[in-house]
């Protein structure tokens, strides 16, 4: 073999090696930098629901979770059989991690009752301890929407008007200090609900390499 058959040989492996090295830096360097939405430091704050079991829900119920939110109505023909289909495909993949919770609001408080939750989250075999279908008063419900989740508008943390009735495709995805991560998703669309999923577990992550790092 000669110097220049040697010599490619070697560049080769050398590129090859420098691509894999670059491709993993990249996968790494992306499971800490899922984006965090809302402008200066915003942060989900205090709420009080009531779930389909009768239980007051409070942010203490949910501290230190990785959160999946949503709103919904039970007798919606709309989008939101679809977006409950598509959520449940997320609650199947982690419906045994303590880590993540799911939580559905209600955007029709007088029609969704405990009871209509109730019957409502029985058609996915939901467990209430990892996927709480929440009511409460509209005005309350609603607030929360627009002022902490941001549901309805594309990333802003300015005081909104509460409309009479909200009706959004959005997942909204919390880390586990109350931060909105990733982007928002389009509950009706898989490809969407594949990338939380995905990033859902990239949050996982990111949470665990934090506590290593914590702990050494």
């Amino acid at each position: 073999m000669n110097n220049t058959a040697k010599f490619l040989i070697v560049f080769f492996i050398i590129l090859i090696v420098g691509f894999l090295t670059y491709f993993k830096y990249q996968q790494d360097h992306h499971l800490h930098n899922l984006q965090v939405l809302g402008e200066g430091g915003h942060v989900v704050g205090a709420f009080s629901f009531t779930d389909q079991d009768g239980k007051t829900i409070t942010e203490k119920d949910v501290d230190g979770k990785i959160r999946i939110v949503e709103y919904f109505f039970t007798t919606c023909k709309g989008i939101c059989p679809k977006m409950n289909e598509n959520m449940a495909k997320v609650y199947q993949v982690f419906k045994n991690d303590a880590d993540v919770v799911i939580l559905s609001h209600t955007v029709d408080p007088e029609t969704d009752t405990v009871a209509q939750l109730k019957r409502y989250s029985q058609k996915f075999e939901a467990n209430p301890s990892k996927w709480h279908f929440l009511t409460g008063k509209k005005e309350d419900l609603y607030r929360k929407a627009i002022e902490d989740y941001l549901v309805t508008a594309a990333d802003s943390t300015q005081k909104k008007i509460i409309p009479s009735f909200i009706h959004t495709e959005r997942f909204v995805l919390i880390d586990k200090y109350n931060r909105i991560r990733g982007r928002f998703y389009d509950g009706t669309n898989e490809g969407d609900v594949q990338q939380l999923i995905g990033d859902i577990k990239e949050l996982k992550k990111e949470t665990a390499d934090a506590g290593m790092q914590t702990s050494n």
